[in-house]
């Protein structure tokens, strides 16, 4: 099990610089409407895992992402307790939903239950969020692959 600490303002940087190097969305990121929790190093004090979401306007609905591992600690399932841990804190906060964008890793969120779920669905229950605006005015929307559960 490891630790995770909510992410702060002083956070931000690395955070951005973890996530970019992993390839994932950095809209928002500092948007009091995205949770994200950091894992640091204990011995170098580096963030090697990072995990959130974002709710929708009525809250029923959980955006996940930011969910990423240093590559040098994959494969030891961090990544299932990292998506379990922003689902478990995304039903605390009402979210009955769980949705989310990956055009890479499918095989990994279908192990956490999630399945493959019309885009428009996803794009119409998160209009709000930073990462289905993004996608939406930059023509990304379309080339994304969705996938959705139940919580």
């Amino acid at each position: 099990m490891i630790k995770l600490a909510r992410a702060t303002g002083t956070d931000m940087a690395e955070i951005s610089e973890f996530l970019g190097i992993a390839d994932l969305t950095l809209s928002g990121l500092d948007s009091a409407s995205v949770h994200l929790w950091i894992s640091r190093d204990e011995t170098e004090g580096h963030i090697f895992a990072t995990t959130g979401y974002e709710s929708s306007v009525d809250g029923e609905h959980a955006l996940i992402r930011s969910v990423a591992v240093d590559p040098a600690r994959r494969k030891v399932g961090i990544g299932l307790e990292l998506a379990q841990f922003a689902m478990e804190r995304a039903v605390e906060a009402g979210a009955k939903q769980a949705w989310l964008f990956s055009r890479r890793s499918g095989p990994f969120w279908q192990k956490v239950g999630f399945t493959l779920a019309a885009t428009k669905d996803l794009a119409d229950a998160l209009a709000s969020t930073h990462q289905v605006q993004l996608f939406t005015e930059t023509g990304q929307l379309g080339r994304e692959v969705a996938w959705s559960r139940q919580l």
